[in-house]
C-alpha cells in the first residue's frame, strides 16, 4: 500500500494533468474550417496535408478525452481508497507504474497480458 505522502503526490499529479488537457482543449483551436477550402483548392497534396491536420487533430482530441476520463476514474478510485489496486487481478500497482502513468487501471503484467 501506498503512504499517504505517495497518495498526495499522485492526486497532485492527476489534478495538474486534468488541468493541462482542460486548459489545452480550451485553448486549443477549433478543427481548421480551412478542411473545406483544402478539399476544393490546392493540388493533392495541399487536400492531403489538410484532410491529415483533421485526423491528427481528431486523434488528439480523442486521446485527450480517454486520458481526461481515466483521470477522473483514479481521482474516484483515491476518494474512495482502491487507488492503486490493479482492475484485472487485484494486486497493487507499483509505485513506479503510478508515478509514471498516474491514472492507470491495471499492474504492468495485467498490462503485458492485454497486449499480448
Amino acid at each position: 500500500p501506498l503512504s499517504d505522502a505517495t497518495l498526495a503526490h499522485l492526486k497532485d499529479m492527476l489534478l495538474r494533468k486534468r488541468t493541462e488537457i482542460l486548459a489545452t482543449t480550451a485553448s486549443a483551436r477549433a478543427i481548421p474550417a480551412s478542411a473545406e477550402v483544402n478539399s476544393r483548392q490546392g493540388d493533392l497534396a495541399d487536400q492531403a496535408s489538410g484532410t491529415n491536420e483533421v485526423e491528427i487533430q481528431l486523434k488528439l482530441k480523442m486521446t485527450d478525452a480517454k486520458i481526461l476520463q481515466a483521470i477522473e476514474e483514479a481521482l474516484y478510485r483515491l476518494e474512495k481508497g482502491v487507488y492503486g489496486i490493479c482492475r484485472d487481478c487485484g494486486d497493487p500497482i507499483a509505485a513506479a507504474r503510478l508515478e509514471a502513468i498516474p491514472w492507470t487501471r491495471v499492474c504492468i503484467s495485467c498490462k503485458q497480458k492485454q497486449n499480448a
